[in-house]
Parts: C-alpha cells; structure tokens; sequence
C-alpha cells in the first residue's frame, strides 16, 4: 500500500509537471459566406471568419482548445480535428450524425478537447456534406515549452495546404450528382493556401509567395485538403526530407517528390541550396482510377529566395522554374514513396491479435429503382454510384447521431453485426462478377471491447475500377504495418508485417489492386468513423463505424456529452 502510495505521488507530480506548461486556447469560428474572387469569376462561399483557407491554429502538445463554432451560412456544419485522438472526448469529434447532429444555421456548439502525445502537423475540416471544399485550416502542435523538435530548428515554418476549387457551389455539385446517381464533376482548379497560381486564368496575381534565404533550412508543413483527388508535390531543383506525417515524427528520408492522399499530412525540410532565384512548387492528381475523369491541371505557388542577388529586377522578371511531375497515373513512384515511412525508433506493436479483420473497400453500382427515371440514373448502362465496406453502403441516421443513440441507448438507430470478413469471398482483384456489384445498405456498426488490439486488412476491389483509397480512421492513430498489391495472402503475406519501427498514420492510402494491414489497441471509447478521405465516396457509403466500449472506471469512458450539444 505504501508502495502504491508513493507510485501515485510521483504520477501526480509528474502530471503536474507536463500540465504546468499547458495552456487552454480560445477561438471563435464564424461559418459565413463570403464573397471569393477565383478563376476571374466571384462566388458567395463559405468560409469560416471571411477567410479562405481558414485560420491556422498553433498550439501546444498538452494545450486544450476551445472553439466557439457560430454557423451564420444557409448549410447545416460540423467541424472535424481531423488526426486529434480525442480521448474520451468523442462528442467534440466533429463528423455529422456520428459524434453530433449538425450546428444548424444561426446554432452554435463549443468543441472542448486536449491535444495529448501529439506533436507535428494535423488540420481542421467541415464534416458535413462537402463544406470541406472551402472549410479547412491547419492544426499545428508545436513540443511542450523546454522540448524540441527531433531535428535542427528550421529557421521559418510554413503551411502549404493543398486544395481543390470548383469554378461553382460545391454543395450543387455533390447534390446534381445524388439526383443523377452519376459521378460529380471534377473540380476546375487545384490551389497551395487558397490560390490556384499561374497556370490558370486571373490567377498570377495572387500566387502564393513562400519565402526562403540562401543557406537556411525551413519546414514546410504539406496538408491534403483536397476533396476528392490523391496529389503529387514537387519543388523544383529541391530535395525535401521528411520528418513527419499525421502528427507522428518520423525516421527522416530525403526525396524529390510527395504523393499525399486527401487527409494527409508530410512535414518536410527544405534546405536554400540552389542558386537565389524563383522556383515553382506544383502539386497535380495521382489519379489510379482507370477511365475516370479527373481534374488534369497543375497548381503552383513559388519558393522565392530572398537574398541580395535575387531582389534585383532579374529574380522577378524571369519565369520560375518548372519542376517535372510524375505522370497522373505513377504508382511505381507513390509506392516507393509510401515505403519509405518509418518510424523514428523501434515501436511497440500490438500483438497476440484479439480481433483480426478482413475489410473489403471499393465501389459498386445499383440498379435503378423501378420508380426511377432515367434522368436519376446516369451512372454506367442506366445504374447508380455507390461504394461500399465489406459490401455494406454505410448510410448514416438522420434524426440521432451514433454516439448519442450508444449513449442513450437509444433502439433502432443503428446495428451492431458489421460482418468482420467479407460475406463472399471472391478474386478481389480479379474480373468481378457483376453480381457482387450492388452492396446492400445498412447502419451496422463493428463492436469493439476496451483495450482490444486490433488487426485490419484493408483489401481494394475491381468493382467498377479499382483505386488507391485514403482510408481515414477517427479517434486513433494506427501503425500501417504492411502493404501490397493483389489479393492478400495470409500465408505468405505476414512476412512482409513490419513489427518494429512501422509508421504511425491516422490515415492509409491503400494501393490500388492491392492491401495494407494497420494495427492498433482500442483504447479510446466511443463511436469512430472510418471511411474513404475521398468525399465522393463517402456519399456513396464507403464507411463504417467502431462502436469502442467503455472500459473500467471514469478514466476508461467517454465522458457526459456537453450541455451545449446540438440537437437534431
């Protein structure tokens, strides 16, 4: 007992140590229209404080946030931390009809959350129907007052957030393509903190600038914020060394190019050692689905060194150089690229699985709805768009969210038979009989126990065409311990599981034709989403849920939803 005793002082001291520093930030977002000049036309868009990307939030690893969220727009609105572990605070999570029912126009609701072990880039986004599109900020944890960075202090810091811009409403364009069942169209311009840069009409005034001197290094902080496309980053005549991803630091590799999916993030070191001049940093679609329409255009900002020879009229007046990007369908490139991710020391991986799952992830076409027109049919030979997790198209509740309905108990909300392998085993990757093509809806959740290690293979199908799905999980980071491509094998695949220093992500591109398996301990109570980070898909239901139990006592449940909660 003595023993315990002094066990227990020293936790508090230390507690009281790492919280000492520790500060309570306090924000207000206001979701409004404002008026965006881009592509030399002006759209009333939605932002959050007029401004487009939104605010950049800096904080501490170990401060809590408070933000005020007012929702002055037409929309319903959520807003998702997107990579915050949220422990036990899963109501401030954010995705509609899981976590809350949305803010509804002129409601507001304060998301109160600690960000705790986490250190690196993450970012916030819209949840709700495809707001994201222009809702988006950076979240930056900086180390704890008296910590460093694992690497040389970088001389300056710089966001680069990547994005896509339609040329009209979002919210239009993903409710044509609901009434049609066909494909959305593809967005007008892709755009580095809100500009889509020279390459477009109106545009080069605007280019974003990011600065750099001769002989410095710097971090650039690279977010995927685009809606529906996997993008290729490249800075001319520059190497970059990656340090981290998804708020994780990692074992630093130097490389020419990025390939980032939507939801991702890579922290980079550049280092000013080519000649003072002006050199464009682009990013362009990885695009691994086959014949399927993609956005084709280039989007560039410009790394201006800052030095003595380069502010003469010379440095501006000749054209930034180009940097050649990978061909739109490089997977050999992407792949190198995602191997390449380690973490920084050994790690201690989940083993002795407890709950070993096998998850199909793809899309799938429905037959039209004899009460259907042909005009709300227009996805291939008269079908309609869906997509679907071990053939369940995840369609969400509408009158509660899930972690109410849990927490209320709340009947007829929600299932809890989400099927753990798939109901038929086929060629996954092979020719795909068009009987396996229409998934069956469904709200099913997959029970978890507290504390269970979890083991999941997730499998790309053929189904319509198969492609690289940036697989998001909420509430959690997981070790991606292996990828691959084909059918996975379990008897000859395990060899190639990474058990010792595997990246940590909150986010897996799962490689098109292929698999990635991902490991983690279900340590965090409540109801997670995890989907497709590409949002036509997850209209079309390419999502799931983990309904994580409490486990034994106040500091292994969730805690009381805030009386501020919206209601539905």
């Amino acid at each position: 007992m003595e023993i315990f005793k002094k066990f227990s002082f020293i936790f508090l001291v230390l507690c009281s140590a790492l919280s000492a520093n520790a500060e309570v930030q306090r924000h207000k977002f206001v979701i409004e229209a404002t008026k965006v000049k881009r592509l030399c036309k002006t759209h009333n868009t939605i932002t959050v404080n007029g401004m487009f990307p939104g605010p950049t939030l800096e904080i501490k690893n170990g401060d809590t946030l408070e933000v005020l969220v007012v929702n002055k727009a037409r929309y319903n609105v959520t807003i998702h931390w997107h990579g915050v572990r949220q422990m036990r605070t899963g109501w401030a999570d954010g995705p509609e009809f899981v976590t809350q029912c949305p803010i509804r126009p002129g409601g507001s609701y304060t998301y109160r959350f600690t960000v705790q072990g986490q250190e690196g880039t993450l970012w916030w986004h819209a949840h709700s129907s495809w707001l994201r599109a222009t809702v988006y900020g950076a979240l930056i944890i900086r180390p704890r007052d008296g910590e460093s960075y694992p690497f040389p202090k970088p001389k300056r810091e710089t966001p680069i957030l990547l994005g896509e811009w339609w040329d009209a409403n979002p919210i239009d364009v993903v409710r044509e393509a609901t009434r049609t069942g066909a494909a959305p169209n593809v967005s007008d311009a892709y755009t580095i903190n809100g500009q889509p840069g020279d390459l477009y009409k109106c545009s080069s005034k605007e280019t974003t600038i990011v600065p750099i001197n001769s002989g410095e290094v710097n971090l650039l902080r690279v977010i995927n914020a685009a809606l529906n496309q996997p993008l290729f980053f490249k800075v001319a005549n520059h190497k970059l060394t990656v340090v981290g991803a998804d708020a994780s630091y990692t074992k630093p590799f130097t490389t020419s190019v990025l390939m980032l999916g939507p939801g991702q993030t890579t922290d980079v070191l550049i280092r000013g050692d080519q000649p003072p001049s002006r050199y464009y940093m682009a990013a362009r679609a990885y695009q691994s689905a086959q014949n399927a329409p993609f956005d084709n255009t280039t989007t560039t900002a410009i790394l201006e060194y800052k030095s003595t020879a380069c502010t003469a009229k010379k440095c501006k007046a000749s054209a930034p150089i180009m940097p050649s990007l990978p061909a739109y369908n490089d997977t050999n490139t992407v792949t190198a690229f995602s191997q390449s991710f380690r973490s920084r020391e050994k790690v201690e991986v989940p083993t002795d699985i407890d709950e070993s799952l096998f998850f199909t992830v793809g899309l799938g076409l429905n037959n039209c709805p004899p009460n259907f027109s042909k005009s709300r049919c227009q996805g291939p030979n008269g079908t309609r768009f869906t997509a679907s997790m071990n053939n369940v198209s995840f369609v969400l509740p509408r009158n509660f969210s899930l972690l109410q309905a849990h927490q209320q108990g709340i009947p007829g909300v929600f299932t809890t038979d989400f099927p753990g392998t798939p109901p038929q085993k086929f060629d996954y990757t092979g020719n795909v009989s068009r009987s396996l093509f229409q998934p069956v809806p469904g709200t099913k959740l997959y029970k978890l126990k507290y504390g269970s290690r979890v083991q999941i293979v997730l499998q790309d199908t053929s189904i319509v065409t198969p492609e690289n799905h940036p697989i998001h999980l909420h509430g959690y980071d997981f070790y991606i311990i292996a990828e691959g491509f084909g059918n996975f094998n379990p008897k000859t695949d395990t060899s190639k599981f990474n058990l010792v220093d595997p990246p940590l992500r909150n986010t897996v591109g799962v490689p098109v034709n292929g698999w990635a398996v991902i490991r983690f301990v279900a340590d965090n109570p409540g109801v997670w989403i995890m989907h497709c980070h590409l949002d036509v898909h997850i209209n079309w239901g390419l999502a799931m849920a983990f309904l994580v139990e409490n486990g034994v006592g106040e500091l292994q449940s969730i805690q009381s939803p805030p009386p501020d909660l919206p209601i539905c």
